[in-house]
Order: C-alpha cells, then structure tokens, then sequence
C-alpha cells in the first residue's frame, strides 16, 4: 500500500516516500489462525485471548524508557517502533507491545503519538482517533458506574455516604472546566461534588491493563472501591450488581489490537493509562501476545524512567510475572542541552557545554535503572541537525560509565537506521542476569514505600504529606488497603514535583497532597504537587490545526 508521509522534524520538513506491507502479510507473519483475527476494516484487527493458550516458547522482553522530557521532544515511541525495525532487519522475528493514544493529547498539546517519519505505525489517523473504539468502551463502562451510584443512592438501596463517594466520571478529552463539578441539581436528585477524570486516568482503563483473562478483569471491577459508609467502611463494586453489564461493555476491549509498523514489524496496540496521573503501560495481554508470538518483544512505559518505567516494573511487572531482558533510555541531544540550560529557541544551536551539563539528568536515570539489575542501553534519538561533537560527548560519557550507546537515525532512515541500536540490545538481552525483585515490598508501611522510590528513584531527600492526605491515608489504613504497590501522580516534566526543575535537581522533597485507593486495579495513587487527572488545554491546541480534506483524510495530525 502506497503511502507519503510529510515529516516534520525540527522545522525540516522532507518528504519521505514508503509502501507499508499489506495488513494480510503482517497477519500471515505472526502465525495466527485465521478464527482468532476479528478484522476492524482493511488494516487493523483484534485477537482472541484464546492464542495465549496455545503452546509457545515466549520471546524476551526489551522495555523502552526516556530521560525526562522537554518540549523538544524526545520520541520514545518512535525509537521503539525504529528499534523494532531495526530487530527485523537484522533479521530476528520481533513484536511491538504499545499504548494506544488518547484524544486529549491528541487534541490537546502532544498531537499524535504513533512515531513519526520511517518509525511509525499505521493506520496512523485511525489509531489516533476512535481506533476499534476501547476507549469509548472504557468510557461508557465507567460511566454506567457512575449512573448506577446515583440511582442507587436515589433509591436508598446503597449503604454509602454520597458525601463519600470517591467514583467519578470520566470522557476522553482535555477538559479543565469539568475537574470539579456539582450533579443532582434536579428536583429529584440530591446535590454534591464530584468531577471528571480522563479516561487514561480511569481506574477501568487500570483494571483493563493489568487484567490476565476476563475471569481476572471481572474479580478486579468488583474490588473497586467506589466510595465508604458513614462510618468509613468502604463500599465495593460488587455491591452495585452490575459487574455483568460492565463486563459486556468491555468484551471486545480486552482483546488486544492488532496494526503494524510502515516496515510491517506487528503491534499489539492496546491500552492508553498516562504515566503521570497512572500507571503509563500498555496492557499485559498485549505484552504477552508480543511475547507469544515473537522471539523479542519491544514495549515502552510511558514518559521517563522515574515515571513509566518505575511503574512497569514496580506494579505490572509485579503482578504479572514479566520481566524484561533489558531496558532501552532514549535521550536526545536537543534535550540534554535544555536539561543543560538552553533555551528552546536556541536548541539548533550546537553547545557541547551545555549537553554535558544536561547529560546529569541521563544519569540520574541510569542510576534509577540500576536498581533493577538489568542491562542498559542508551538511545541517542537523532535529529537532522545535530552536530557530530554533540552526539560524541553523549556517547563518550556513556562509554565512561560502561553503558553500551546507539545513535538511532531511525526517523529517517526507518529499521536500517536502528541496526546498530538493535544489535546492542540483543547483546544485552543475551546476559545472564538475576531473578526479577520490584524496588520494595508492598507489605511495607506508606510512607517508607514513598520515601524508596523518592529517594531511590527521583533522588529527594525525602516525602512529605499533607494534613489532607494523612486525613485519607488513615482511613484507606483503617480500611486495610494499604498493602499495595505505589502509583505516583506527578508531574513529567521534573524529577521532582515542580515541573519548572530540570536537570538533576537536588535538595528537595516531594509533597504528596492526596491519595486515591485504584482497590481493583490493585495500587494506591499518591498525587503530588499540582498534578491533576483531567489535564486542560493548551492556549494553541492542536485541535486548532487538524482538518479533513475534500477527499476525506484527516490533515495536520
């Protein structure tokens, strides 16, 4: 299939011409039997969960992760999708496990998230917009929660609180207005606070994520906590006596999605929570699929290491027995010199000096990453304009910390681009290493788990809670749901909770404000900062420059 793709990279634009493999080549690749494919028009499908329990020597897992990220982009997607590529054209059989995008980026400030140039997915358009429609799933599900709370604390057949109900509502989109709101202002209904989430945030998307079959999706819905008694006692999901109804909904959205990359590496693209405000991975059945059907399977967490990473090891991995072979950081030189103290404006500029300052934060990831005892190889992302000098001093200082380092020119030149890089990480992959232990043990009091992963991973003296979010871990405590692992809510921008730090700041601590019990999803979210789980838009928002042509593409995604 012919396709031109307008590549904008840095203010170059070129025009890269490319014939993606037909979607049927992609299907016969994998292997899978024909009644497991439930096609989604021309070029994209969902499988049946019933090929996990086929037979199969599974692959090894390589986790894709960044250092943290600057408004210069740092493209993790697209190094996954070219490392991907890179693994095929060296000739091994490889899958790609990633997130599916969410409309409020899209819409909002980051635009599309399926790679970009020669390392990207297809059907781009589609996947960034309604795809198989999971998230509208997802979303409705949610929501029928939400109507049945109602109408059960409307007719008294609900031993809850409605002062203490914690569900809210949930829609995917950027919507700063919606974040606190006030329902039942009709003459039958009962007023009170409540808000919308987005649905990445939604503790159903969790749930969906971290599932292993529709037996397990089902017992994790009726874990939920939905909110508590007047005498604080909490009130499950199952009470409500609509897991069935929840779970039809949701049918079709636990298989995972099959589409392709433009060199026809296979995805399974399945799952969307941020890693900000979530957990940041795609879901374990798609991992497992990757793993199923491919010697190496390439998936990401999502932004940085402290953020995506942390929680792809410290709670999917440890609720589902993955464990990867080795970890990829993908840093770029136009980000290290902004983590360096220069100016977006001035990033064409080559400043050696300031990427070494900057190359601090890279560090402070590797040393996150040490924690783990996995292999490690560095990313160097590529862009047109940056200088030889630049690119030797990131690689020279890799070199000096034993860390192997690849310049990835994979946006350009696609899987060819990525040979090196996947070289490197086949050769890490091959090292022994030792069993899989997440950072701490659930068991541990709150605070102590807090303060491993401030320290050990942000690299803040400590953590601090609010008057509030001791009011709320007290009573989660009294509920006995602590003994979970830690999500943390906060901002990406920073390794600590203000967003303005780059680098690698020092001498700080991390105020958790709130937290939030996800009871089915099995973690408990600490919100930190200002961070919040309805983003807003931008003053620009790219919903701004999409169009639709007089031939019916969309443009300016």
């Amino acid at each position: 299939m012919p396709m031109n793709l307008l590549a904008k990279r840095g203010g170059f634009r070129h025009h890269v011409r490319m014939v993606t493999p037909a979607f049927s080549d992609c299907i016969n690749k994998l292997g899978v039997d024909e009644k497991d494919v439930i096609p989604f028009g021309r070029n994209k499908a969902k499988i049946s969960l019933d090929v996990l329990d086929k037979p199969a020597t599974p692959g090894k897992l390589i986790l894709v992760s960044a250092i943290t990220p600057t408004p210069s982009g740092e493209g993790k997607t697209t190094v996954s999708i070219g490392l991907a590529q890179g693994l095929q054209a060296i000739g091994k059989k490889v899958c790609l496990a990633l997130r599916q995008p969410s409309m409020g980026p899209v819409f909002g400030r980051k635009g599309g998230a399926t790679g970009g140039g020669k390392s990207s997915l297809t059907p781009a358009e589609e996947i960034n917009m309604h795809f198989t429609g999971d998230f509208h799933a997802i979303t409705s599900a949610h929501n029928l929660i939400s109507a049945i709370i109602d109408n059960a604390m409307f007719f008294h057949t609900l031993n809850i609180d409605e002062r203490k109900v914690i569900w809210k509502r949930v829609m995917d989109m950027n919507d700063r207005s919606l974040r606190s709101i006030i329902v039942g202002l009709n003459k039958q209904g009962f007023p009170r606070e409540t808000g919308f989430d987005i649905t990445p945030a939604s503790e159903i998307m969790a749930c969906l994520c971290l599932a292993t079959s529709y037996k397990d999706m089902e017992e994790r819905i009726n874990r939920i906590v939905i909110g508590f008694t007047t005498d604080d006692k909490p009130v499950f999901a199952r009470e409500l006596g609509i897991t069935g109804s929840v779970m039809s909904l949701l049918k079709d959205a636990l298989m995972p999605n099959l589409v392709q990359s433009v060199e026809g590496v296979p995805c399974f693209l399945h799952g969307g929570p941020f890693a900000n405000i979530a957990h940041g991975c795609n879901s374990v059945l798609a991992t497992r699929m990757a793993l199923h059907f491919g010697d190496y399977a390439v998936t990401e967490a999502g932004f940085a290491f402290d953020l995506g990473a942390e929680k792809f090891l410290d709670i999917k991995c440890r609720q589902s027995g993955l464990d990867p072979a080795a970890i990829v950081i993908v840093a770029t030189a136009r980000a290290l010199k902004m983590h360096g103290g220069t100016a977006l404006a001035d990033l064409k500029n080559t400043d050696v000096d300031a990427l070494k300052k900057g190359l601090a934060n890279l560090d402070a990831h590797l040393d996150a990453a040490a924690h783990y005892k996995r292999p490690v190889v560095v990313a160097v992302n590529k862009f047109f304009d940056d200088s030889r000098e630049e690119l030797d001093a990131i690689v020279k200082h890799c070199a000096e910390r034993g860390i192997p380092c690849a310049i990835a020119d994979i946006f350009s030149q696609g899987g060819e681009g990525g040979k090196d890089l996947a070289q490197m990480v086949v050769e890490a992959a091959d090292r022994s290493s030792a069993p899989f232990k997440p950072l701490y043990e659930s068991a541990l009091p709150v605070e102590e788990k807090l303060n491993i992963i401030a320290r050990n991973i942000y690299g803040a003296d400590g953590v601090e809670l609010t008057a509030a979010a001791k009011k709320k871990l007290a009573q989660f405590e009294a509920s006995r749901l602590t003994d979970l692992p830690i999500c943390m809510a906060k901002t990406q921008n920073s390794l600590s909770d203000n967003g303005r730090l780059r680098g690698r700041p020092t001498g700080f601590t991390i105020t958790v404000r709130d937290f939030e019990i996800a009871n089915g999803a099995g973690f408990l979210v600490a919100l930190c900062g200002e961070i919040m789980r309805m983003p807003a838009l931008p003053v620009s928002p790219n919903a701004m420059h999409i169009y639709l042509d007089d031939k019916g593409n969309v443009q300016g995604l």
